[in-house]
C-alpha cells in the first residue's frame, strides 16, 4: 500500500513583531498590519496542508507561534527553529531573517543549525561574516511513514540585492556592478558550503534527503547546480548517489519547462521560480534505492497578481511524494 506525504517551502516575507525595525527602507508593521499578516500566513499554511513545511524570513519565533495558533491544521505541529545568533564582533543580539520548519511527522533527533561554513570554505578576505551563512541552514531529521529517517534541510541563500559597501551609492554603474558581484560571490560561496555539508552527511549515512527553500536563483543556475551536486565524477552504477534532483522535473510528465503557471516570484514583469524542493535519489524513479516517487508539484501563487499587502511576495511550492 502506498502512502502520500507532502513537503512544502514557504518564504513568508518578513514575519516580525509589530513595531520591530527590520530595514531602513521598510516601515515596521503596525498592530493592524501584523494581525492581518498573521491571519493570512495561517490561512496559507492551512491551504498547503503539507506534512513538513520549511519557512524563510522568520524574524520572530513568537510571531510564528502566533501564526500556528491561528491555524486549524498545525496547532499541534512541531516547530523547529532558532533565534538569530549574536553579532560575531559585538556580541549584541541581531534582528535578522532566519529559517524554520514545522512538521506533523515525528522528529528522530533535535534540530541543528549550521551557522559557520565547513572547513575550507570562506568568503574573500575582508568580507562581512566571511566564515558563515547569512541565514543558517536548518537540519531536521523526520521519521517517514515507513519508519525510515529522512534528512530535511531548510535553506535561504543570499539574494541578488546588490551588496554595497559603506559609502557606496547606487548611481555609479561600476559600484552597482561590483555590489552585484559581491552578492553573487556570497550566494555562490554559500552554495559551495551547503554542498560540502550535504556531501559530509551522505558519507555519514545514506538516507532519503529533501533540501527546500529560497535559493534566490532558478533551478538551472550555477549556484543551484552546485547545491544539487550535478556533474560529479562517479563509479558506474553510482551516477545518482549523493545528488539532488528538482522535484518538478521528476513528477510524471516532467514539465521542466514550468508550462502550467508554476512560478514563485514576479520580477521586472517576469515570472520566475527561485523557491525549490530538491530530493535525493531515494525519490528518483531510476534509482534502485528508491523508497518513493514524486507524484505532483503544485504552486500556490494566486496572491502575487495582484499582491495583497499582508501576503508574501513569494509563491509556495508543494510537493506530494508517494512512499512505496
Amino acid at each position: 500500500m502506498q502512502q502520500e506525504i507532502r513537503f512544502a517551502t514557504f518564504n513568508v516575507c518578513n514575519l516580525s513583531q509589530p513595531g520591530a525595525k527590520l530595514y531602513d527602507n521598510l516601515a515596521p508593521l503596525t498592530e493592524a498590519e501584523y494581525e492581518a499578516k498573521v491571519a493570512w500566513t495561517a490561512q496559507q499554511l492551512d491551504a498547503l496542508d503539507a506534512d513538513v513545511i520549511g519557512l524563510q524570513e522568520i524574524f520572530s519565533l513568537p510571531a510564528l507561534r502566533e501564526v500556528l495558533a491561528k491555524t486549524t491544521r498545525y496547532r499541534e505541529a512541531t516547530l523547529a527553529g532558532f533565534e538569530p545568533p549574536p553579532d560575531p564582533v559585538t556580541g549584541a543580539p541581531r534582528l535578522t531573517p532566519e529559517v524554520a520548519l514545522i512538521t506533523r511527522l515525528p522528529l528522530a533527533a533535535p534540530p541543528q543549525a549550521y551557522i559557520v561554513f565547513p572547513d575550507g570554505v570562506a568568503l574573500p578576505e575582508g568580507s562581512r561574516d566571511a566564515d558563515r551563512f547569512a541565514r543558517a541552514p536548518l537540519h531536521v531529521q523526520v521519521v517517514l511513514p515507513n519508519q525510515q529517517i529522512a534528512d530535511v534541510i531548510v535553506i535561504h541563500l543570499k539574494s541578488k540585492r546588490p551588496d554595497y559597501r559603506n559609502g557606496d551609492v547606487g548611481d555609479d554603474p561600476m559600484l552597482h556592478a561590483q555590489a552585484n558581484l559581491r552578492s553573487l560571490i556570497r550566494r555562490g560561496t554559500e552554495a559551495v558550503a551547503l554542498r560540502a555539508l550535504l556531501s559530509a552527511l551522505d558519507k555519514e549515512q545514506h538516507r532519503p534527503r529533501v533540501v527546500l527553500g529560497d535559493f534566490n536563483d532558478t533551478v538551472d543556475a550555477v549556484t543551484t547546480h552546485i547545491v544539487m551536486g550535478a556533474g560529479k565524477a562517479c563509479e558506474p552504477g553510482e551516477e545518482l548517489r549523493g545528488q539532488l534532483f528538482d522535484s518538478r522535473q521528476l513528477q510524471p510528465g516532467g514539465d521542466g519547462g514550468y508550462t502550467d503557471g508554476g512560478y514563485t516570484i514576479t520580477h521586472d514583469s517576469r515570472l520566475m521560480t527561485i523557491d525549490h524542493v530538491l530530493v535525493s535519489e531515494e525519490f528518483h524513479p531510476a534509482s534502485p534505492r528508491a523508497v518513493g516517487e514524486v507524484l505532483q508539484v503544485s504552486y500556490l501563487n494566486a496572491h502575487l497578481q495582484p499582491q495583497l499587502p499582508e501576503a508574501s511576495d513569494h509563491g509556495q511550492v508543494l510537493v506530494t511524494l508517494s512512499m512505496y
